[in-house]
C-alpha cells in the first residue's frame, strides 16, 4: 500500500460552490472523490476560513455526505484552535479553489491522487499535470 497522505480541503469554492456564508451546492464528484480518498486510507483536514456557527453548519453539511474530518483547521484532532496562534496547517497536499491556476476539478484530483492506486508523490506527470 502506498503512503497515507495528509490532505488539507477548503470548503467554499471547493467542496461546494461559493455561497459564503451560505452553503452551495456540492462541486460536481466532490463527496465521492473525498470518499475514495478516505477509504484509500488517507486523512482528510478542512481547512477553511470559516468559524463559529458556519463552521459548525459547513462540518454537519459534510457529515451528513458521508466525510467525517481527521481534523478542522487544526493539523491533527487533539491540536486546540487559538486565536493567538497561527492556523496554518501542516499538510501534504493542498486542494483549494485559490490555487495557481485556479481550482482543477474533482475528476483531475480523483485521477492525480487516486487512479491506478499508485503513490501522488511518486507519479513523475504530477507536477506536469499540475503546472500545464
Amino acid at each position: 500500500m502506498h503512503k497515507s497522505l495528509l490532505i488539507a480541503v477548503d470548503f467554499d469554492g471547493t467542496i461546494v460552490v461559493n455561497k459564503y456564508p451560505k452553503i452551495g451546492k456540492p462541486q460536481l464528484f466532490a463527496f465521492e472523490t473525498l470518499q475514495k480518498l478516505q477509504n484509500a486510507g488517507h486523512r482528510l483536514i478542512l481547512w477553511t476560513v470559516r468559524s463559529g456557527k458556519p463552521l459548525d453548519e459547513a462540518v454537519e453539511f459534510c457529515k451528513s455526505k458521508g466525510i467525517t474530518f481527521y481534523a478542522v483547521n487544526t493539523t491533527y484532532p487533539e491540536e486546540s484552535y487559538s486565536p493567538k496562534v497561527s492556523r496554518k496547517i501542516v499538510a501534504d497536499i493542498f486542494i483549494d479553489d485559490r490555487n495557481i491556476g485556479g481550482f482543477i476539478g474533482w475528476g483531475e484530483i480523483h485521477q492525480l491522487l487516486l487512479e491506478d492506486e499508485k503513490p501522488l508523490l511518486n507519479k513523475p506527470s504530477f507536477f506536469k499535470k499540475l503546472f500545464r
